[in-house]
């Protein structure tokens, strides 16, 4: 008896720490929030021997809440198919980590959107992304704006907003 006695209290020591190690990354995983500026664009295309290509890009931003580095994720799927049926399916997608926007850790609000990709309307080209951000523990917010510049790496100002009263 007393040696199960100790088995059982090994046990429940063993499950006690496992469950709380768990708790960290529960915090952590509150931390990160999806932006809520989603943008879809699809385009159509026709190749010889009457196939259709049909292509669709989102993009969406994962914010870290305590240390203000976000993420930039893209997914793509095309379809080629022709009268009958579809014929392929491609799809890609990744995050890529992008600048810090406040140099400490607090707790921040995010949200981000970009321009559409060219096209008939789209005066200016691919544009770029306006990313705002946000002190949830005092009155201090950034605006920032990405250009993609095409030669070398893109271009991310951020501007400290003042507040008038």
């Amino acid at each position: 008896m007393k040696k199960f006695r100790g088995l059982f209290f090994g046990f429940m020591t063993v499950l006690a720490l496992t469950g709380f190690a768990g708790v960290p990354d529960a915090r952590a995983a509150d931390e990160l929030k999806l932006s809520n500026n989603q943008r879809i664009a699809c385009g159509r295309g026709l190749n010889a021997g009457k196939l259709q290509n049909i292509n669709c890009k989102s993009y969406a931003y994962i914010f870290n809440t305590r240390t203000s580095d976000f993420y930039r994720c893209q997914v793509s799927v095309g379809v080629t198919r022709d009268n009958k049926e579809v014929l392929k399916v491609d799809t890609d997608g990744s995050c890529k980590l992008k600048a810090r926007i406040y140099p400490g850790d607090s707790s921040y609000a995010f949200d981000a959107t970009e321009t559409e990709p060219p096209n008939t309307n789209s005066f200016f080209g691919s544009g770029g992304t306006a990313i705002w951000v946000s002190d949830n523990t005092k009155l201090s917010a950034k605006g920032c704006i990405i250009l993609s510049v095409g030669v070398g790496p893109d271009v991310m100002r951020c501007v400290d907003m003042t507040f008038d009263k």
